[in-house]
């Protein structure tokens, strides 16, 4: 499974669409799908950290960095995201 790492700045939504929702009372967001998280959740639960992150020196074509870099803010994690895709589809052969 991969993970997918999204960004608020991401999100197609409205600035009025933000503003309508953040004047919402919580007392109206239906939780009526979402089961209720009882002791037994959280006697199985296990806290799982992200690994960690290594800084290194690599060297790109200018055209991929450039085209990378063009996509906006979050390129690195983009070219990261690029390279675990990559890993998750190779790791086993």
């Amino acid at each position: 499974m991969s993970t997918v790492r999204k960004s608020l700045s991401d999100l197609s939504i409205s600035k009025e669409r933000l503003k309508e929702l953040s004047e919402r009372s919580d007392k109206s967001i239906d939780y009526s799908d979402i089961p209720e998280l009882d002791a037994a959740f959280f006697e199985r639960a296990e806290l799982v950290y992200p690994p960690g992150k290594k800084s290194v020196t690599i060297r790109l074509d200018a055209d991929i960095l450039a085209w990378m870099k063009a996509q906006g803010k979050g390129y690195q994690s983009r070219i990261n995201a690029v390279l675990r895709a990559y890993f998750e589809a190779h790791r086993h052969d």
